[in-house]
């Protein structure tokens, strides 16, 4: 995916996002314990406007970022929609190759671009979990983030127990298969077929929610040793 393509989820996914909590606030969110839609909203729009303020160069790092004042639960949709607005905005005009600050040893703009996408889809699963729609990922955006999950949220070890041949993911709907092993003592990820202890199959949406806890290994298939994905599974950072 690229610049456009990321801007153009971040768009899509933002706007499902506030469709599904605009009047359905006060709901709980399943897959965020002790969060309502309303947080989640504004936990999302924050994200929103902290990464904006990286983008645009306001801000050089998290040092002297001061997070705003939580609206009124009858302004926060509003709200949000503006942040989710200005965040694509300036994301839209950004080259992605500009330096920016991260978390990660990916320190560029198309990281947040790539990032801000991915935030959007998964929170807009959590809204859409909350008012009882189940609905996919965009194909081409899940597989996208399956390979950010991958590459970005893992522990610095594997957890104790993977076995070295480790997990083999693959996407039933369309290309897309990694293969995920311990070595060198780190991670060895490789977007193609292998075996692995175990093969964990399912579309590339179900795949993504899994990955991100937002769906059960009950939506897959496991073949081989049933109990590796859920070992794998715990060597991962999630929010």
């Amino acid at each position: 995916m690229n610049r456009s393509a990321y801007v153009r989820a971040l768009r899509s996914e933002g706007a499902r996002l506030a469709g599904a909590a605009a009047g359905s606030l006060a709901l709980p969110v399943p897959t965020c314990p002790d969060w309502n839609v309303a947080d989640l909203l504004f936990h999302t729009g924050e994200v929103f406007g902290f990464w904006r303020r990286i983008a645009d160069g306001e801000l050089a790092g998290p040092e002297g970022y001061q997070e705003p004042d939580r609206p009124a639960d009858d302004e926060l949709v509003a709200w949000y929609e503006d942040e989710s607005a200005r965040l694509a905005a300036v994301l839209e005009q950004v080259d992605p190759a500009e330096p920016r600050w991260s978390w990660t040893a990916r320190r560029d703009a198309g990281f947040i671009q790539r990032r801000m996408a991915q935030e959007a889809a998964v929170h807009c699963q959590d809204a859409l979990l909350a008012v009882g729609r189940v609905e996919p990922v965009d194909r081409a955006l899940a597989v996208d983030g399956i390979d950010e999950f991958l590459t970005h949220f893992r522990r610095p070890e594997p957890p104790a127990g993977l076995p070295a041949d480790g997990v083999h993911l693959h996407a039933t709907d369309g290309a897309g298969e990694w293969t995920v092993r311990p070595g060198d003592g780190g991670w060895q990820v490789v977007a193609e077929h292998g075996k692995g202890a175990a093969a964990v199959r399912g579309s590339a949406s179900d795949l993504l929610l899994w990955l991100w806890g937002r769906r059960g290994q009950e939506t897959l298939e496991v073949f081989g040793d049933a109990g590796v994905p859920a070992v794998f599974h715990s060597g991962f950072i999630r929010s």
